[in-house]
C-alpha cells in the first residue's frame, strides 16, 4: 500500500519520527516556516513521496503518515521567507535533516550546491544523508553511578584504526572498542571512565576538501541525536552494545558533546538542517547596520541559542536519549559556557538549571569545558557542584614548573593541592577540577618534551593554526632524534609529569596514547589528520610507560592521603596536620622559600587517618639530598625507576627531574 497522510492525525507532543501501529508520526519545530514537508525515499535514493505536515500547534508542524514503517528513509523540506540579510534561508530545493533524526544512512559531504541562493538552487537531495525511522526503544538504561577515578579521553577512529586485535571493517568504529584486548588495556590502567570524542554526525570544515583533508575529531556536528555513520555504520545500537559491555567491565562511558555550534557554519555555510528550518530559533543573531548577523562566540561561524526553549528541549531530549536508550553514563560539554549564554554567561541560566534538575541527567557524570572564545567566555569554577570542570590552570602551571620557569614553586603547590583558589567555594571539593597535562587540542605528552614550537604544516594553513603558547621544551633538539641521552631525558620528564598528575588532588585525565609515549610529530592541532598522525601506533607502544601509569594510578588509589576529597588546611587537628610543605633542608617552607624565584624542589607531606605519604618534586638536573621527617621511610613509587634512592641518617637522595612518593616501610608499594 502507498504511504498516505492521515488528515489531522499528527501529534505534536513528541518531536522527530515516531513509529506506531498507525504509521509514523513526524513532528518538527519551526516558528518561521510557512510549510514543512516530509519526503520519503527509496533504498535507491529516489524520492517516492512528499507530504506536507498539516497539524500546526505551538510552532510544531506534525503529520501522521500511514503505510510507513521502521526502516523508511526520509528528509525534510521547508518553505518560508528567503532574506539572507535578515537571517532567513528557506528554500524547498534544500533537503534538510531532521534535528531529531536517530540514524543516518551516510556521512555528510560538502558541496557548493548546498549553499546556492534560492533563485539558483538545485535539488540537494542526492547530496544529503537520509534519516532512517527506528522501531521500538531499548530497555531503559541508567547512568553508572560510581564516581570516576580516572578519565581517559579517546578518539574512536584514532584509537582503533591500528590496534592489532581490531580487524578489517571494525577498525575506526565504536564496535572496535568492544574487542577484549582493548577493554583489557583500560582495565589494566584502571581507567574507569572513557570520554569518547564527538560521535554525533559531523561534516568537514569548508576549507578541508581542497587540501585533501577530513575532520578527524568530530567537533563540527550537524545533528545531535544521530551517530556518525563512520563510527556506527549499523546504527545507534552499536553504542548501546558498547556501553553495556563496558558497564559489565566496571567502566563508564561518557560522550564529548558539542552543544555550542553546528557545522552549518556562517552565512556562507551549507544549509543542511536547522539553518533551513528556522535559523532564528536555533542560532544566535545580532543586528548591525539593519542586517542580522550570526553571532560567532564559538569561533566556528555560528552559536547555538541555548536560551531558547526549543533548543533547550533539543539539548535535554538528546542527552536523555543517549543515557536512557544508548546507555552512556554522562557527558563532557565542549565550550560549555555557551550553554549559559543569555547572551553573556550566566551560571544560573535556564539551560544549565534544566540539566542539573533533570531526574535522569542529574544522576549522570557532567563535565564542563568552562570556556568559549566569545566575550566573557572564561568561566572556570562557575558551573556548580553538579559539574566537574576541566582545569586549564593545572595544565599550564604544572607544565611551566617542569619546563623550569622561575617563581613556580607556589603554583606547583596550589595545583597539586587541588586548586583551592578556584574550587574551594560553596561546598565544592578538589575532585570538581579535572586535572590534565595534555588533551586532544594540543601537544601529546611526548611532543610536549620534544618540541619547543608547534609543527602544523600538514594542516595546510602555513603553521598559523593551533596554540602558540604551549609551555613546551625539547630537551636540546627539536623533534625526533637518535640521541640516546636526549631520548632518555624526554622519557624521564614524561614520567615525572605523569607522576605529578596522579599524585595531585583532583580528578586526573589522560588522553589516548600518552601512556604509550605517542607522538603527533609536533602537530598541536591535528583536527584534520585522519591518518597516522592521530592514529595510535600500538606497535610502537612503550610498554614500560604503560606499566608505570598503571602502577602510579594503583598507588594513588591505595592511599587515601592522596585522594581524600577535601581541601587541605595545614592546620592541626587531633595532633595531625593534613599537609606540611617541606623545603629539601627538612624545614617547613616559609614565606621566603615560597617567593624564591629559583626554587625547584618541594616536599608535600600528607596524612589522613592512618595513611601517610611524602611526595617530593625535584625538577633540577642533578640529584638532591632531601631531609626527611623523623622515622623510617621507604619508596612507594618513583617516576625514574632507573635511579636508586638511598636513605642515610634521615635523608634521601632524590633523582634528577623526578617525583618520588615515600611511605612508612609497612606501606611500601612496588613501583
Amino acid at each position: 500500500m502507498e504511504p498516505e497522510l492521515v488528515p489531522g492525525g499528527g501529534r505534536t507532543d513528541i518531536l522527530g519520527a515516531t513509529a506506531s501501529r498507525e504509521g509514523v508520526n513526524f513532528a518538527v519545530y519551526s516558528e518561521s516556516a510557512s510549510a514543512i514537508w516530509v519526503c520519503l525515499f527509496s533504498e535507491q535514493d529516489q524520492e517516492i513521496g512528499r507530504f506536507e505536515l498539516d497539524v500546526h500547534e505551538d510552532n510544531i508542524h506534525a503529520g501522521l503518515i500511514r503505510n510507513v514503517a521502521p526502516g523508511a528513509r526520509y528528509g525534510l523540506r521547508a518553505d518560508g521567507p528567503y532574506d539572507p540579510d535578515q537571517g532567513y534561508f528557506f528554500d524547498p530545493n534544500k533537503l534538510l535533516v531532521d534535528p531529531y533524526a536517530r540514524f543516518l544512512d551516510r556521512v555528510f559531504v560538502r558541496s557548493p550546491r548546498l549553499r546556492l541562493a534560492r533563485e539558483d538552487a538545485v535539488d540537494t537531495a542526492p547530496l544529503v544523508p537520509k534519516a532512517i525511522v527506528l522501531g521500538s526503544a531499548n530497555e531503559p538504561a541508567r547512568p553508572r553511578k560510581k564516581a570516576p577515578s580516572l578519565f581517559y579521553e579517546l578518539n574512536v577512529r584514532g584509537f582503533t584504526m591500528r590496534h592489532p586485535s581490531v580487524q578489517g571493517p571494525l577498525r575506526g568504529t565504536i564496535a572496535a572498542l568492544t574487542t577484549r584486548r582493548v577493554i583489557d588495556h583500560f582495565k589494566y590502567l584502571g581507567a574507569d571512565t572513557l570520554q569518547l570524542m564527538p560521535t554525533a554526525a559531523w561534516i568537514d570544515e569548508g576549507h578541508l576538501p581542497a587540501l585533501g583533508l577530513t575532520n578527524a575529531w568530530g567537533y563540527n556536528p550537524i545533528t545531535y541525536f544521530a551517530l556518525d555513520p563512520r563510527l556506527a555504520p549499523r546504527g545507534p545500537q552499536e553504542l548501546r552494545v558498547m556501553t553495556d559491555t563496558y558497564r559489565k567491565a566496571g567502566i563508564s562511558v561518557i560522550l564529548d558533546v558539542v552543544y555550542n555550534h553546528t557545522g552549518e557554519g556562517d552565512s556562507q555555510g551549507p544549509i543542511l538542517s536547522m539553518m533551513g528550518l528556522d535559523p532564528h530559533t536555533y542560532y544566535r543573531f545580532v543586528e548591525a547596520d539593519g542586517k542580522q548577523h550570526l553571532v560567532n562566540d564559538t569561533g566556528t561561524g555560528n552559536t547555538l541559542r541555548c536560551d531558547h526553549p526549543a533548543v533547550q528541549r533539543l539539548v535535554i531530549e538528546s542527552l536523555r536519549y543517549y543515557v536512557e536508550e544508548l546507555g552512556v553514563s554522562g557527558f563532557r560539554f565542549d565550550l560549555a559556557t555557551v550553554l549559559g549564554r543569555e547572551p553573556g554567561f550566566n551560571p544560573d541560566a535556564q539551560m544549565l538549571k534544566k540539566i542539573k534538575a533533570d531526574p535522569v541527567l542529574s544522576k549522570a557524570i557532567l563535565v564542563a569545558e568552562p570556556w568559549d572564545p566569545g566575550p566573557g567566555g572564561y568561566a572556570l569554577g562557575q558551573f556548580g557542584n553538579e559539574f566537574y570542570e576541566h582545569n586549564d590552570t593545572y595544565r599550564d602551571e604544572i607544565r611551566a614548573f617542569w619546563r623550569g620557569d622561575e617563581g613556580k614553586i607556589g603554583a606547583l603547590a596550589g595545583k597539586v593541592a587541588g586548586s583551592a583558589e578556584i574550587f574551594d567555594f560553596h561546598g565544592r571539593k578538589p575532585s570538581a577540577g579535572v586535572n590534565m597535562l595534555a588533551v586532544h587540542d594540543g601537544f601529546t605528552l611526548r611532543d610536549l618534551v620534544s618540541y619547543h614550537d608547534k609543527h602544523n604544516e600538514a594542516n595546510g594553513e602555513g603553521n598559523r593554526d593551533g596554540h602558540n603558547h604551549n609551555s613546551s621544551w625539547n630537551c636540546g633538539v627539536e623533534g625526533e632524534t637518535d640521541d640516546p641521552a636526549i631520548n632518555a631525558a624526554r622519557k624521564r620528564d614524561v614520567r615525572a609529569l605523569l607522576a605529578t598528575l596522579f599524585l595531585s588532588r583532583g580528578m586526573p585525565l589522560i588522553q589516548q596514547g600518552d601512556e604509550m609515549y605517542r607522538t603527533q610529530m609536533g602537530n598541536n592541532n591535528a583536527y584534520a589528520q585522519d591518518n597516522e598522525i592521530t592514529w595510535v601506533d600500538w606497535e610502537s607502544a612503550d610498554g614500560a610507560l604503560v606499566d608505570f601509569v598503571a602502577a602510579v594510578h594503583g598507588f594513588r588509589k591505595a592511599h587515601p592521603a592522596l585522594t581524600h576529597d577535601h581541601f587541605m588546611s595545614g592546620q592541626e587537628r587531633n595532633g595531625v596536620r593534613d599537609v606540611v610543605w617541606l623545603h629539601p633542608d627538612g624545614r617547613e617552607m616559609d614565606d621566603a622559600d615560597w617567593t624564591e624565584s629559583g626554587a625547584s624542589v618541594l616536599g608535600m607531606w600528607l596524612r589522613h587517618k592512618e595513611d601517610e605519604v611524602l611526595v617530593w618534586f625535584n625538577r633540577r638536573v642533578e640529584p638532591v639530598v632531601a631531609h626527611l621527617p623523623e622515622g623510617d621511610w621507604a619508596v612507594g613509587i618513583q617516576s625514574d625507576d632507573t635511579a636508586e634512592i638511598t636513605f642515610t641518617e634521615g635523608t634521601g637522595t632524590l633523582p634528577p627531574r623526578s617525583v618520588v612518593a615515600l611511605v612508612r616501610p609497612g606501606e611500601a608499594e612496588p613501583g
